[in-house]
């Protein structure tokens, strides 16, 4: 999970990084009607070199390399009518600003004293460049997503690899959680509806600001910015919060919400089309340690039963563990965030929950153990050892999905490359000349020098 976060933070920062560099602008290279600018690359430069000192030589040659296959993807996803919506396109910078201000602790003073700039002048700076990003991303899906591979196709890719270049894995576990959620006591229910109730009255009877309030009171990051949620369309949201904010008129303030994550109250600011822009209260019931106690003799006692083998896990997931967890569709099991599949080397778990099956046998289960998920929320786990591989060097019978995975990327990559080779050479390419010298891009500056 560590590496996750920290590659995470690495590619928002990219994101923002881009805007930080300053050249004397000049257009070097188009493709059909896309351009692309001196400081595009220049910027993409200062950010490899600030990331790895020891950059090749021809460093600029495979960055620019980089920029003309996007723009060749960009200009023919606009000839073939691929579309990015505004909506999407908000969605998305919101999701990444809002990643940069968790590792800042939602502080928007920190923010803007880091990047010299408001959120909102983020926003705006990044929001062309992201919708072309999105454009090329779509573009090489439309282009390969008709591309699958066979199991004879697995085996071939897997004899053609030196038996000394095999890979070695290290030992990989898969394990299956159930997963419980306190529950608010009504005596803190009340407490925290009568609150919220109060803060209502203030602002509809005494004409209180809802932006101030939010800030105040408001148990989540956009406290920060008066409880604004920005523009979102029809399944951001938990349901229960979005067919309250979906019903509202433009102004108008919710009764109180109830999700799970806490108690809202919610203002409807802004309506296009099928998009809304709400901002909200959110205030958290206090659970007390007796809550936790509940769920812990709960979840030991579900566990006692699945060792006992009175039920089984599967059985276990589906009757208790808490539905809005991702491993509970998934029979129990856990997802790997780094790979996206089940398996987890050591350096790939959470600490905490390395050092909990450490020593257990196949089968075996841990103890309740507290979490916090990413929203402050705490959850109870009990986690068991489903499946242990020792370290072994690569082969179809224990790795068959890797490989499977390694074939169909080496499939694709030699499709989108034959794509490129076409399309380079039905498309106006003009490069600059000082760039002739790049040995990577022979064929595009063939295609410039047909241009010309």
């Amino acid at each position: 999970m560590l590496k996750y976060i920290l590659s995470l933070f690495l590619a928002v920062q990219c994101f923002i990084s881009f805007g930080q560099v300053q050249v004397m602008d000049k257009i070097i290279a188009t493709v059909g009607g896309e351009l692309i600018l001196l400081s595009e690359l220049e910027e993409q430069f200062a950010l490899a070199l600030s990331q790895k000192s020891d950059i090749p030589k021809n460093a600029r040659c495979e960055i620019l390399e980089q920029l003309l296959t996007s723009k060749l993807l960009i200009n023919q996803s606009k000839l073939d009518s691929v579309e990015v919506g505004d909506d999407e396109v908000e969605n998305q910078l919101a999701a990444r600003i809002d990643r940069i201000l968790s590792f800042m602790n939602n502080d928007i003073k920190q923010f803007e004293e880091y990047y010299g700039q408001s959120v909102n002048d983020v926003k705006e700076q990044f929001r062309t460049d992201l919708k072309n990003q999105l454009l090329s991303e779509r573009m090489r899906g439309e282009i390969m997503k008709d591309i699958t591979i066979t199991p004879s196709e697995v085996k071939s890719f897997f004899s053609k690899i030196p038996k000394d270049s095999l890979p070695y894995f290290n030992s990989e576990v898969e394990i299956g959680e159930i997963v419980i959620v306190p529950k608010v006591n009504d005596i803190q229910r009340q407490i925290t509806m009568n609150k919220l109730e109060g803060i209502r009255k203030r602002i509809i009877e005494n004409n209180e600001d809802f932006a101030v309030l939010a800030g105040k009171f408001s148990a989540d990051g956009s406290a920060q910015t008066g409880g604004d949620l920005g523009w979102a369309t029809r399944g951001k949201y938990v349901p229960e919060f979005e067919a309250a904010a979906y019903k509202l008129e433009i102004n108008e303030i919710s009764d109180i919400v109830e999700s799970q994550f806490g108690f809202h109250l919610i203002q409807l600011m802004g309506r296009r089309g099928n998009s809304i822009k709400v901002r909200h209260i959110l205030l958290r019931p206090e659970i007390t340690e007796e809550d936790f106690d509940v769920v812990r003799r709960k979840l030991d006692s579900v566990r006692i039963l699945i060792l006992k083998d009175s039920i089984s896990f599967s059985f276990a997931v589906k009757r208790f563990s808490f539905d809005k967890a991702q491993s509970y569709n998934n029979d129990g099991r856990m997802v790997n965030p780094v790979t996206g599949n089940t398996f987890f080397e050591v350096g790939d778990l959470d600490p905490d929950i390395y050092f909990a099956i450490d020593t257990l046998k196949i089968k075996g289960m841990t103890a309740p153990i507290e979490f916090r998920d990413p929203s402050g929320e705490v959850q109870f786990h009990v986690i068991q050892m489903q499946s242990k591989t020792p370290p072994h060097k690569a082969n179809l019978l224990q790795d068959y999905s890797k490989i499977q995975k390694a074939s169909i990327e080496s499939k694709k990559n030699e499709y989108i490359n034959l794509w490129i080779d076409d399309k380079i050479g039905s498309t106006f390419i003009r490069l600059e000349q000082k760039y002739s010298t790049c040995p990577n891009l022979d064929i595009w500056i063939n295609q410039s020098r047909g241009a010309n």
